[in-house]
């Protein structure tokens, strides 16, 4: 019998990626996505998709007679930005809906183990000098990050109080096809679309601002160890904790340059003022990840950059150089 996979938030950018891994490797997915960002064209064929907010009942009963062997919960108000501007909005969707998620495994009774969509990049604040890893004091600054980090100390509750298996992998920050150009969040795919559109790239702040850029392919190979192998006992937060990116910070205006390199074209840089809630440096070590999960990252950002560039000039119709795609 192949094992059971139900991804949260499987038509976005993440979420679809993970799911493809998991059907390439014989699992049965299910796919719960509200479609307020995800989109129908990013869910995969072989899938069994269901339409619904995690919040909603509907939900839950997928999750109690699902008989899953993995939830991989990456439904999420993901915008740090939105969260600082309503962060009741955000803490209903990333803390109670993940509730409401926690409370539906528990009721199946099953040995499910729970993969959680934490963040590495926000998490651990400027408080602390990167590359920081899982153990780093956690002071965020936005509310998404505070959300997130409050889950974790839910999942290790969970798992001490309950006896649930679960897990928290802490993304850098992801990148690749499939990414929203048009959103607030994802600066690579911003930059791609406004340069496949001929338009100035805006940077806030003075762009030195850094990230650890990590490929969404490196991301959903996590997720699939972290389904697969034997964890330490859960139950202590940062013990199933996992920061999953590179430890390179890259700022936002190499990226800039270096995506205006793959198109041959010179960018254009608008400054902004810098934003509040933005954090300034972001790294994660990823040693814990190679030790336990045995994954390591396999994408550089050069080859990680040209590849999403290119995915992006292709489904536009354009091409690298933005003349039209033959």
């Amino acid at each position: 019998m192949s094992r059971r996979a139900l991804v949260t938030g499987g038509a976005g950018f993440i979420g679809s990626h993970i799911a493809d891994r998991f059907l390439a490797e014989g699992y049965e997915v299910s796919i719960v996505d509200n479609l307020v960002t995800g989109r129908r064209e990013n869910l995969p064929a072989a899938a069994t998709f269901v339409e619904a907010d995690i919040n909603a009942p509907a939900t839950a009963e997928l999750i109690r007679d699902g008989r899953f062997d993995v939830v991989l919960h990456h439904a999420a108000q993901m915008d740090v930005r939105k969260s600082v501007a309503d962060p009741v909005y955000d803490a209903s969707v990333n803390v109670i809906g993940t509730l409401r998620i926690m409370e539906a495994v528990r009721a199946t009774r099953r040995p499910t183990r729970v993969i959680f969509a934490s963040t590495g990049g926000v998490l651990y604040g400027d408080f602390v000098t990167p590359p920081n890893d899982e153990t780093f004091p956690k002071d965020p600054e936005s509310p998404y990050a505070i959300a997130k980090l409050s889950v974790e100390l839910y999942l290790a509750y969970y798992a001490r109080v309950h006896g649930l298996d679960t897990v928290a992998l802490r993304y850098a920050n992801v990148y690749g096809p499939r990414q929203n150009p048009h959103g607030e969040a994802g600066v690579v795919a911003i930059f791609c679309g406004r340069i496949l559109d001929g338009q100035s790239v805006t940077v806030f702040g003075d762009g030195q601002q850094t990230r650890d850029y990590v490929f969404v392919g490196d991301v959903a190979r996590a997720a699939l160890a972290a389904a697969r192998r034997p964890l330490p006992a859960p139950g202590r937060l940062d013990v199933r904790g996992f920061n999953i990116g590179t430890g390179i910070e890259t700022s936002v205006l190499t990226v800039a340059k270096s995506l205006g390199r793959v198109a041959g074209v010179e960018v254009p840089v608008v400054f902004a003022p810098a934003r509040p809630g933005e954090q300034l440096r972001s790294a994660v070590r990823v040693e814990r990840a190679a030790a336990v999960l045995g994954w390591t990252p396999g994408v550089t950002m050069d080859v990680g950059l040209a590849e999403t560039y290119h995915w992006f000039a292709k489904r536009s119709g354009r091409s690298a150089a933005g003349g039209v795609a033959a």
